[in-house]
């Protein structure tokens, strides 16, 4: 197994209208509201046509069949990618036309019933690096300035100028249904610009906050990666989930280390995403919150595709048992032109539409768990036996993933429980125990 890190190498609104938009919800209910809804499917757009480098050659024909293709899937909603040195090509320039094709592929979106998530810091996406030249590692320090996306004043005033720029642009829009700050950003944090735990924590907290100030009322997340819920690195667990309005999980049985040491059909490959939920849960503050499973996807290097439905099938019908989740945004929406060349070959095959826009059978095996699940969301099941884990001590490098808390939560699945899990922390609260019907505790041992 490889780690995801190491695998291949103007504006069309007043800045005071978006800031008060009559549409938009008050700060705070974005979140209670997207709870409100049942659980939500949607896809995570891949364009058929140049990829996301479609973004600098624009064809809004070619967007809205894709969209249209995503909405005959039943989605509701989406989760796009800015491509960071694309939208801001300096480090105190972003492109109006790059905005204006943003808010062109929103007004595709509204025409295709589907609400869209915009992740704009992609430094990392598909096994690549997109930073920009103007940060680590092709900068040149100046001043002092180290030029690290978390911790350069410098970088993090240019980041504040993008966002600005975005919700000047479509927040107000009615399909904008909030800021991803960015995806995976462990990566980066991994490899060129470092930032300790404390670095990594502030700097989250400031850039949600912010996106909370220019575009208040929306769904802002942080689409972190496994590293920090596997490890004791860069973003710490009790932030990721009591920061933005959703606590995020991207879920990969190849990528969170499950092939290492259990089979695809076995039951941690078939639960690992009800783990990640439940881990989360345990960090949560606020026992309402949900968790997105954001990213969740799966291909023929990790099983047979006469396997995938059913592995489609339990995770979602798992990730839907817990009673937690926001949602379900599978990876990815079509498959990539082989034309694109770059990606490793895992990246091509992953849509559930194909390069003809038509549906794959784990697409319309997706559809009909949606239309099913939105009929009748099956009720919680109770978890009233808890594992303690400690609230740290796992590794500290960013791979490979430490499996001591995951490896004990599935001996216990394999004994046939269904558990929750609580941090050592709060296992002597027994207000929040009885809260969360929890009778039961056994100890990881981990």
């Amino acid at each position: 197994m490889i780690s995801r890190r190491k695998f291949l190498g103007s504006s069309m609104l007043a800045s005071a209208g978006v800031l008060m938009a009559g549409d938009s919800l008050s700060f705070g209910q974005a979140a209670t509201a997207a709870s409100n809804s049942g659980l939500r499917f949607g896809v995570n757009f891949t364009p058929r046509k140049r990829w996301w480098y479609c973004w600098l050659d624009w064809d809004s024909k070619a967007i809205a069949e894709d969209l249209s293709g995503i909405a005959s899937l039943g989605m509701d909603h989406i989760r796009i990618q800015c491509l960071w040195p694309l939208f801001q090509p300096g480090i105190g320039n972003v492109s109006d036309r790059l905005l204006e094709n943003l808010h062109a592929l929103l007004d595709e979106a509204d025409d295709a019933g589907l609400d869209v998530e915009v992740t704009v810091l992609n430094g990392w996406m598909s096994g690549l690096s997109f930073l920009p030249p103007w940060v680590m590692p092709l900068a040149r320090p100046q001043n002092g300035d180290d030029f690290n996306i978390f911790t350069s004043s410098a970088i993090v005033e240019a980041e504040r100028l993008l966002f600005h720029r975005i919700a000047e642009t479509i927040g107000g829009h009615r399909r904008f249904l909030g800021f991803d700050i960015g995806n995976e950003l462990g990566v980066p944090m991994g490899m060129n610009n470092p930032a300790s735990m404390k670095e990594a924590d502030g700097w989250a907290k400031d850039m949600l906050s912010y996106c909370d100030q220019i575009a208040p009322g929306k769904f802002h997340v942080n689409g972190a990666d496994h590293s920090h819920w596997f490890n004791d690195f860069g973003f710490s667990r009790e932030t990721l989930a009591n920061t933005g309005h959703a606590t995020v999980m991207h879920t990969y049985i190849y990528f969170d280390g499950v092939l290492g040491q259990y089979k695809y059909s076995d039951p941690a490959a078939l639960h690992l995403a009800d783990y990640e939920i439940e881990l989360a849960y345990a960090y949560q503050k606020d026992l309402n919150r949900k968790v997105w499973t954001e990213e969740i996807g799966v291909s023929s290097k990790e099983m047979p595709p006469e396997f995938q439905p059913e592995y489609m099938d339990r995770q979602v019908r798992n990730i839907a048992a817990t009673g937690k989740s926001w949602g379900i945004t599978w990876w990815s929406s079509h498959d990539i032109d082989p034309a694109i060349r770059g990606f490793d070959s895992y990246e091509y095959h992953l849509g559930l539409l194909d390069l003809q826009n038509r549906p794959k059978p784990l697409g319309r095996k997706f559809k009909e768990l949606a239309a099913e699940l939105r009929r009748s969301l099956p009720q919680a099941a109770p978890r009233r036996t808890a594992l303690v884990i400690p609230d740290r001590g796992l590794s500290t490098k960013s791979w490979p993933a430490d499996w001591r808390f995951a490896r004990a939560y599935m001996n216990l699945i394999d004994k046939g429980q269904t558990p929750a899990i609580v941090v050592q922390s709060r296992m002597k609260d027994e207000d929040y125990l009885r809260a969360r019907g929890i009778g039961n505790l056994i100890a990881c041992g981990c």
